[in-house]
């Protein structure tokens, strides 16, 4: 696992093997940073349910002013932590992530892209959406990237881009 392009390009990531995680596979991150590419230069980032951290590393690679990365895994953040040292602009934040959504409320957070990349089958994805919604959270041209499996999403959001790859799906909605 590595980041693909960008500042970084190369840059070998460790979080692979940690039981609950599946990071995206890189040519799902290719295809994916390619339809977003217009969307992140100095744009404020959130990655969601960080696991190893590799979305939200792809977006500082690729010019993103900020990212954090929010997880509540005590072995995902020490692995963060080694995945994001010496990169600037990166904040982890060890947290629920709807407690965290709700301290980004507190202190008028706003995000140009946030990624959404929860552990499969439990339903993350619509609670989510719904706090980012409520606390108004999103810029007034932020996205929110998810990837999922089977889940069904239900948001009033448009729809900007979809694709499906394999049992993997991509679902990219615009505020």
């Amino acid at each position: 696992m590595r980041i693909i392009s960008g500042k970084y390009k190369g840059k070998k990531l460790l979080g692979d093997n940690i039981k609950g995680t599946r990071p995206t596979m890189d040519r799902i991150k290719e295809s994916l940073f390619g339809m977003i590419q217009n969307k992140i230069k100095n744009s404020t980032c959130l990655d969601l349910f960080a696991g190893s951290g590799s979305l939200g590393l792809e977006a500082i690679s690729n010019g993103a002013s900020t990212c954090y990365f929010v997880d509540n895994n005590k072995i995902v953040i020490d692995v963060l932590n080694k995945n994001l040292n010496e990169v600037e602009n990166a904040t982890i934040i060890n947290s629920d992530y709807s407690k965290a959504l709700f301290m980004f409320k507190e202190k008028n957070i706003k995000f140009d892209i946030i990624f959404l990349d929860p552990p499969y089958k439990y339903g993350l994805i619509n609670p989510a959406i719904e706090k980012i919604i409520e606390y108004d959270l999103l810029s007034e041209n932020g996205i929110i990237v998810c990837e999922y499996e089977e889940e069904e999403i239900y948001c009033d959001l448009e729809i900007i881009k979809e694709k499906k790859y394999g049992s993997k799906n991509i679902r990219i909605y615009q505020n």
